[in-house]
């Protein structure tokens, strides 16, 4: 592993990946891919389907998350507007679309899987983000494992712990896993007293069991991370409980507590899950995950680095704010 993108794991390193809240070293800013100039020529040449430009407002103890258009601008001026606004950019799917990252990534991956008993990555993709040196991602879970390699500036991480009903309960992971709601969850302040809090520098790879409640909060400099998720036989079963459990609340009135990832009623609970979605192909009727709406253009004249469309007004609603929702 000589020529290895990662840096100094012990064997523990390793073992801890899916297990645990792990920190450790890794050489992508090393490689010369991720300066301004490059990050210019990924904007300009990823696909706009595969791209998101987002806004968060600049109170972090407001939600008011919200997906915009990008109206023009090219990745060199976005670049800069992102530096000196309040703007957070997602390139999607790096590895359909830039063969040179797809090595790189699946390299890091490769690496794992051959020190790690056990590990297996499928179904891998990898999402790079560049947000402003203020910036914030609110509070929210992950459906597929996810690893955050950070590049450039520096961010703080808040991680909560797993599998607590405490912090995202069973029956809001049914929401989320179902497609009923995005992965944004329901906040509270109190929460912070119980999570581990990381200042992630260039550099350093932060990553925790699958669906951990996290949130992240921009501390200095134009931010970078390479955002990679993957899944496997066992991370695919624990979305389908939880979808299943949706099923069987919604549809059957049972409030099924169960979400063991293993185990026979695990593997039972896949299967149903599987069938409903089998049956809703046949009749043509297809998972609908939810989405934000573009209610902003970026605009290089404006504060922050961009305008709401006319008529849009007031705070972002999202469904995990209706208390309504959040209850039934």
């Amino acid at each position: 592993m000589n020529d290895s993108l990662l840096r100094n794991w012990t064997q523990e390193d390793f073992d801890t990946v899916e297990q645990g809240v792990l920190v450790a070293q890794h050489g992508l800013a090393e490689t010369g891919m991720f300066t301004d100039d490059a990050l210019a020529d990924i904007i300009d040449s990823h696909p706009a389907e595969d791209l998101s430009i987002n806004t968060m407002g600049v109170d972090p103890d407001v939600f008011d998350w919200r997906e915009g258009e990008r109206n023009g601008v090219s990745g060199r001026e976005l670049v800069q507007l992102v530096r000196e606004g309040q703007l957070w950019i997602n390139c999607r799917r790096m590895i359909d679309n830039h063969p040179d990252y797809a090595r790189a990534i699946h390299s890091l991956y490769d690496d794992i899987e051959q020190q790690k008993a056990g590990f297996v990555a499928e179904n891998r993709t990898a999402n790079l983000l560049i947000s402003s040196p203020s910036a914030w991602v609110p509070y929210h879970v992950d459906m597929p494992v996810n690893m955050l390699w950070h590049i450039r500036g520096t961010k703080r991480v808040w991680v909560y712990p797993p599998f607590d009903n405490r912090f995202a309960s069973s029956q809001v992971l049914e929401k989320v896993c179902s497609g009923e709601w995005s992965e944004d969850v329901p906040y509270d302040p109190s929460f912070d007293r119980y999570a581990l809090v990381y200042d992630a520098q260039p550099g350093q790879l932060i990553t925790w069991p699958q669906l951990t409640p996290h949130r992240v909060c921009n501390l200095e400099g134009l931010n970078v991370s390479l955002s990679t998720e993957h899944k496997n036989a066992r991370a695919r079963r624990r979305l389908n409980v939880h979808s299943a459990n949706h099923l069987l609340r919604t549809k059957f009135g049972i409030a099924s507590q169960h979400i063991a990832a293993d185990g026979p009623t695990a593997h039972a609970k896949q299967l149903l899950a599987r069938s409903f979605r089998l049956v809703d192909r046949l009749f043509g009727k297809q998972k609908e995950q939810f989405v934000y709406p573009k209610t902003f253009y970026v605009d290089p004249e404006a504060p922050h680095g961009y305008r709401l469309k006319e008529g849009v007004e007031g705070q972002m609603v999202a469904p995990h704010l209706d208390k309504e929702l959040v209850a039934s």
